[in-house]
């Protein structure tokens, strides 16, 4: 019974990281947007604009690759199984 407890709350543990994902889908969309707008505007500063998106967006990108190595932890490699 205790084991299973621990791996039902495990897999809503493992779906809330997975809505840590939500967050970097979202934001590197509004990144994006603003950058085709500032570049709309001053095409000039391409490089500038589209070097400084790209560094926001690989770390907006790192939080969702760590909510889901979170998730496959607790779906697969579960660390409270060896407690009970």
């Amino acid at each position: 019974m205790e084991r299973a407890i621990v791996l039902g709350c495990s897999a809503i543990g493992a779906g809330l990281a997975m809505i840590g994902g939500l967050g970097p889908g979202i934001g590197e969309g509004y990144a994006v947007g603003k950058t085709i707008e500032a570049i709309a505007r001053q095409p000039e500063a391409q490089g500038d604009c589209t070097r400084t998106m790209f560094i926001g967006v690989a770390m907006a990108e790192s939080t969702g690759i760590y909510s889901f190595v979170v998730a496959l932890l607790l779906m697969f490699a579960n660390p409270f199984i060896g407690k009970l």
